[in-house]
């Protein structure tokens, strides 16, 4: 059984000093020597935020059911977490001694890197190396698992071992493109003809929730439709400079402006949540939703109507990375533990129920999964990744860009701000957070 970390623990991780110590990580070694010292080898205890009916969850029971019976005398305690909690308070927790010895945390520069450059990761350089976890985790899904002294993500230090991909595209209700005659579109024009359709017959066609990432993520893909890998580059690892007011930025920011004005975004989205979003398209509402892999399991166990997906038009790129990663925090206290939990979510078994449940296995076999849906899903995936298209998330560089965003895009929903106003915001803290990245 998951339990969710209760008010008190969550408060008293809250008092601890927000002083972050930055410790060496050394030659990448790591791994279950540097915590025997506090080890007891009877505990494992397990962080994520992934829900039990989805993919993920499904295979990481799995995962614990194959690591109890190979640890029969060991107590496996799983914590779940949200998102944003794990987001907001890993930094402060992890300075503490009271932590998992394996956890599901966000991959990035903004996130996984800062962790890394502070010292709060074990680095698994080493470990990885002995085990061949690099034999399965290789090309542009291990680009998040290894940053380094800065926090950068793609060299350095491996800090964390991601086992499913994820991508964002788009998935839509086919009883309602049906009703009112919408052709799944293959331009971005015919998208936005699409939606003004829908919106003529008095339906909304999106609601992506500006309170979280959902409207981030759709203002980066439609940025995605006028860019390059160099333009990508630029934006996610500052190889080149990023022209804040250029074509991309403008014409994203200024669709998403123009869309909630003509009412294809309710304008009440700025202050409603991913799961709002999600549980809205779920109940027939809106004909169209733009988000991740991470809802491929529950539209399976949950809609009620004929659906599917087809990747963003206009664009040859779209979000996606690796999914999240298990990290060993530097103070936990069963590493060897966590390393032979880490090994059995890479396994073909545990791949395999990936797989079969829409989890975009990294290690698994395509060939095995007999749902049609599931497996083009998978497909898509594999082919975005054969390609070279996915160009990560728009929250990644620099720490803090998440709030951020969220903060400028609803300004745009709300109409408080132009697009202009809204991009040099952006820009400012993009820039400082650049700077303390590679200066500080």
């Amino acid at each position: 059984m998951k339990r969710t970390i209760t008010a008190g623990a969550l408060a008293a991780a809250l008092a601890l000093p927000l002083t972050l110590t930055a410790c060496s990580g050394g030659g990448g070694g790591g791994g279950s020597d540097d915590a025997t010292a506090n080890a007891d080898g009877k505990t494992l205890t397990i962080w994520d935020y992934e829900s039990d009916d989805s993919a993920m969850g499904q295979a990481w029971a799995k995962a614990i059911e194959i690591f109890k019976e190979k640890h029969p005398g060991v107590t496996v305690k799983t914590e779940s977490q949200t998102f944003e909690q794990i987001q907001k308070n890993a930094k402060i927790i992890l300075t503490g001694d009271d932590v998992p010895d394996v956890m599901e945390y966000n991959k990035g520069n903004a996130t996984a890197g800062q962790l890394a450059s502070q010292g709060l990761l074990t680095p698994l350089t080493d470990v990885v190396k002995d085990r061949g976890w690099d034999k399965k985790v290789t090309g542009s899904i291990a680009t998040t698992a290894q940053y380094d002294e800065n926090g950068l993500m793609g060299a350095g230090d491996w800090y964390g071992i991601p086992n499913y991909g994820e991508y964002v595209t788009v998935y839509y209700n086919k009883d309602l493109f049906k009703k009112y005659g919408v052709a799944v579109p293959t331009t971005l024009d015919q998208f936005t003809a699409a939606l003004a359709t829908f919106k003529a017959a008095g339906v909304t066609p999106l609601n992506p929730a500006g309170a979280e990432y959902p409207l981030g993520q759709l203002w980066y893909q439609l940025a995605l439709t006028k860019a390059d890998r160099s333009w990508i580059d630029s934006y996610q690892l500052f190889k080149g400079d990023l022209d804040w007011q250029g074509e991309q930025l403008t014409s994203a920011t200024d669709t998403i402006s123009d869309w909630t004005k003509k009412g294809y975004i309710p304008k009440n989205s700025a202050g409603l949540t991913a799961e709002d979003m999600g549980t809205s398209f779920i109940s027939g509402k809106y004909p169209i939703m733009v988000s991740g892999s991470w809802w491929f399991g529950r539209l399976v166990n949950e809609a009620k109507f004929d659906w599917g997906q087809f990747q963003f038009p206009g664009s040859n790129f779209a979000l996606g990375s690796s999914g999240n990663l298990w990290v060993v925090p530097q103070n936990a206290k069963n590493k060897g533990l966590a390393e032979d939990f880490i090994d059995i979510t890479l396994s073909d078994e545990v791949q395999n129920v990936l797989g079969q449940k829409g989890g975009l296995p990294i290690a698994g076999d395509a060939s095995t999964i007999t749902d049609a849906k599931t497996k083009t899903f998978t497909e898509q995936f594999q082919k975005l990744v054969s390609d070279d298209s996915l160009a990560f998330y728009p929250d990644w560089p620099v720490a803090g860009f998440y709030d951020q965003i969220v903060s400028a895009l609803q300004s745009v929903v709300n109409g408080s701000k132009s697009t202009s106003d809204v991009l040099s915001q952006l820009q400012k803290q993009y820039e400082s957070g650049k700077d303390d990245l590679l200066n500080g």
